[in-house]
Protein backbone atom coordinates (compact mmCIF):
# COMPACT_ATOMS: atom_id res chain seq x y z
CA UNK A 1 0.00 0.00 0.00
CA UNK A 2 1.18 3.47 -0.74
CA UNK A 3 1.69 6.04 1.96
CA UNK A 4 -1.09 8.19 0.48
CA UNK A 5 -3.61 5.34 0.90
CA UNK A 6 -2.59 4.77 4.51
CA UNK A 7 -2.87 8.51 5.27
CA UNK A 8 -6.35 8.68 3.70
CA UNK A 9 -7.46 5.63 5.72
CA UNK A 10 -6.18 7.27 8.92
CA UNK A 11 -8.00 10.53 8.15
CA UNK A 12 -11.21 8.66 7.32
CA UNK A 13 -10.97 6.71 10.56
CA UNK A 14 -10.38 9.96 12.49
CA UNK A 15 -13.41 11.61 10.84
CA UNK A 16 -15.56 8.58 11.67
CA UNK A 17 -14.48 8.75 15.33
CA UNK A 18 -15.40 12.45 15.50
CA UNK A 19 -18.84 11.76 14.01
CA UNK A 20 -19.36 9.07 16.65
CA UNK A 21 -18.27 11.43 19.45
CA UNK A 22 -20.56 14.24 18.23
CA UNK A 23 -23.48 11.82 17.93
CA UNK A 24 -22.90 10.62 21.51
CA UNK A 25 -22.78 14.21 22.76
CA UNK A 26 -26.08 14.95 21.02
CA UNK A 27 -27.76 11.94 22.63
CA UNK A 28 -26.46 12.92 26.07
CA UNK A 29 -27.64 16.51 25.61
CA UNK A 30 -31.17 15.36 24.69
CA UNK A 31 -31.24 13.00 27.70
CA UNK A 32 -30.07 15.71 30.10
CA UNK A 33 -32.15 18.64 28.88
CA UNK A 34 -35.18 16.78 27.51
CA UNK A 35 -37.47 17.88 24.72
CA UNK A 36 -37.93 21.58 24.06
CA UNK A 37 -41.60 22.43 24.54
CA UNK A 38 -42.82 25.47 22.63
CA UNK A 39 -45.83 27.50 23.69
CA UNK A 40 -48.02 27.44 20.57
CA UNK A 41 -50.96 29.24 22.20
CA UNK A 42 -49.09 32.53 22.44
CA UNK A 43 -47.93 32.35 18.82
CA UNK A 44 -51.39 31.42 17.47
CA UNK A 45 -53.15 34.09 19.53
CA UNK A 46 -50.87 36.88 18.25
CA UNK A 47 -51.60 36.22 14.58
CA UNK A 48 -55.43 36.37 14.72
CA UNK A 49 -55.30 39.51 16.90
CA UNK A 50 -53.17 41.31 14.32
CA UNK A 51 -55.39 40.08 11.47
CA UNK A 52 -58.52 41.19 13.33
CA UNK A 53 -57.04 44.64 13.94
CA UNK A 54 -56.22 45.00 10.23
CA UNK A 55 -59.73 43.88 9.25
CA UNK A 56 -61.34 46.40 11.61
CA UNK A 57 -59.19 49.23 10.23
CA UNK A 58 -60.16 48.50 6.59
CA UNK A 59 -63.82 47.62 7.22
CA UNK A 60 -66.43 50.38 6.64
CA UNK A 61 -68.60 51.42 9.58
CA UNK A 62 -71.79 49.39 9.97
CA UNK A 63 -74.83 50.12 12.09
CA UNK A 64 -74.79 48.39 15.46
CA UNK A 65 -76.92 45.27 15.64
CA UNK A 66 -77.40 42.82 18.45
CA UNK A 67 -75.30 39.70 17.90
CA UNK A 68 -77.28 36.56 17.35
CA UNK A 69 -76.15 33.72 19.53
CA UNK A 70 -76.82 30.09 19.06
CA UNK A 71 -77.50 28.07 22.17
CA UNK A 72 -74.51 26.21 23.54
CA UNK A 73 -76.17 22.86 23.03
CA UNK A 74 -76.70 23.62 19.32
CA UNK A 75 -73.10 24.76 18.84
CA UNK A 76 -71.21 21.91 20.43
CA UNK A 77 -73.82 19.21 20.68
CA UNK A 78 -73.71 17.11 23.79
CA UNK A 79 -70.15 15.98 23.10
CA UNK A 80 -67.00 16.89 24.97
CA UNK A 81 -65.35 20.29 24.54
CA UNK A 82 -61.96 19.65 26.14
CA UNK A 83 -59.33 17.00 26.84
CA UNK A 84 -58.07 17.08 30.43
CA UNK A 85 -54.98 15.35 31.86
CA UNK A 86 -56.20 13.94 35.19
CA UNK A 87 -53.08 11.97 36.25
CA UNK A 88 -49.40 12.12 35.44
CA UNK A 89 -46.69 14.78 35.10
CA UNK A 90 -48.98 17.23 33.23
CA UNK A 91 -51.96 16.83 35.58
CA UNK A 92 -54.41 19.72 35.15
CA UNK A 93 -53.48 20.45 31.53
CA UNK A 94 -56.50 21.24 29.35
CA UNK A 95 -56.58 20.97 25.57
CA UNK A 96 -59.65 22.51 23.92
CA UNK A 97 -61.27 20.24 21.36
CA UNK A 98 -62.34 21.43 17.94
CA UNK A 99 -62.87 19.65 14.67
CA UNK A 100 -59.29 18.45 14.24
CA UNK A 101 -57.52 15.52 15.85
CA UNK A 102 -55.29 15.70 18.93
CA UNK A 103 -51.90 14.02 18.56
CA UNK A 104 -50.40 12.80 21.84
CA UNK A 105 -46.75 11.89 22.41
CA UNK A 106 -43.25 13.07 23.29
CA UNK A 107 -42.43 14.67 19.93
CA UNK A 108 -42.43 18.49 19.90
CA UNK A 109 -44.84 18.44 16.95
CA UNK A 110 -47.62 16.76 18.94
CA UNK A 111 -50.67 18.70 20.11
CA UNK A 112 -50.22 17.37 23.66
CA UNK A 113 -46.50 16.92 24.39
CA UNK A 114 -45.96 14.44 27.23
CA UNK A 115 -42.80 14.47 29.33
CA UNK A 116 -43.05 10.77 30.03
CA UNK A 117 -40.55 7.95 29.48
CA UNK A 118 -43.38 5.43 29.02
CA UNK A 119 -44.97 7.18 26.03
CA UNK A 120 -43.76 7.05 22.44
CA UNK A 121 -42.88 10.07 20.32
CA UNK A 122 -46.18 9.69 18.42
CA UNK A 123 -48.16 7.57 20.86
CA UNK A 124 -51.87 8.05 20.18
CA UNK A 125 -54.41 10.17 18.34
CA UNK A 126 -57.85 11.29 19.52
CA UNK A 127 -60.11 12.39 16.68
CA UNK A 128 -63.78 13.13 15.92
CA UNK A 129 -65.70 10.91 13.52
CA UNK A 130 -69.46 10.66 12.94
CA UNK A 131 -70.35 12.72 16.01
CA UNK A 132 -68.17 10.80 18.47
CA UNK A 133 -64.54 10.92 19.58
CA UNK A 134 -62.25 7.95 18.94
CA UNK A 135 -58.77 7.07 20.19
CA UNK A 136 -56.22 5.27 18.02
CA UNK A 137 -52.90 3.84 19.13
CA UNK A 138 -50.15 4.80 16.67
CA UNK A 139 -47.98 1.72 17.18
CA UNK A 140 -46.68 2.67 20.61
CA UNK A 141 -44.47 0.32 22.62
CA UNK A 142 -46.48 0.39 25.86
CA UNK A 143 -49.95 0.69 24.33
CA UNK A 144 -52.96 2.93 24.88
CA UNK A 145 -55.78 1.89 27.23
CA UNK A 146 -59.42 2.98 27.39
CA UNK A 147 -60.96 2.01 30.74
CA UNK A 148 -58.22 -0.64 31.26
CA UNK A 149 -58.81 -2.21 27.81
CA UNK A 150 -55.89 -2.06 25.35
CA UNK A 151 -56.72 -0.21 22.13
CA UNK A 152 -56.09 -2.35 19.03
CA UNK A 153 -58.22 -0.35 16.54
CA UNK A 154 -59.87 3.10 16.65
CA UNK A 155 -62.10 2.91 19.72
CA UNK A 156 -64.93 5.28 20.78
CA UNK A 157 -64.22 7.24 23.95
CA UNK A 158 -67.29 8.27 25.98
CA UNK A 159 -67.13 11.47 28.01
CA UNK A 160 -65.46 10.90 31.40
CA UNK A 161 -63.83 7.59 30.45
CA UNK A 162 -60.12 7.42 31.41
CA UNK A 163 -57.61 7.00 28.58
CA UNK A 164 -54.12 5.89 29.72
CA UNK A 165 -51.13 6.98 27.62
CA UNK A 166 -47.88 6.02 29.36
CA UNK A 167 -48.07 7.39 32.91
CA UNK A 168 -50.71 9.99 32.01
CA UNK A 169 -54.48 9.54 32.22
CA UNK A 170 -56.66 11.71 29.97
CA UNK A 171 -60.42 12.31 29.95
CA UNK A 172 -62.81 13.94 27.52
CA UNK A 173 -64.96 16.45 29.43
CA UNK A 174 -67.79 18.81 28.59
Amino acid sequence: MSELTITLLRLGYLALLWVLVLFAIGVLRRDLYGTRITDRRRRKAAVPAAAAAAAVATEPARPETAPTRTPRSARSGSGPSRLVVTEGPLRGTIVPLGTSSVLIGRAPGCTLVLDDDYSSSRHARIFPQDGQWLVEDLGSTNGTFVADQRVEAPTPVPTGTPVRVGQSVLELQR
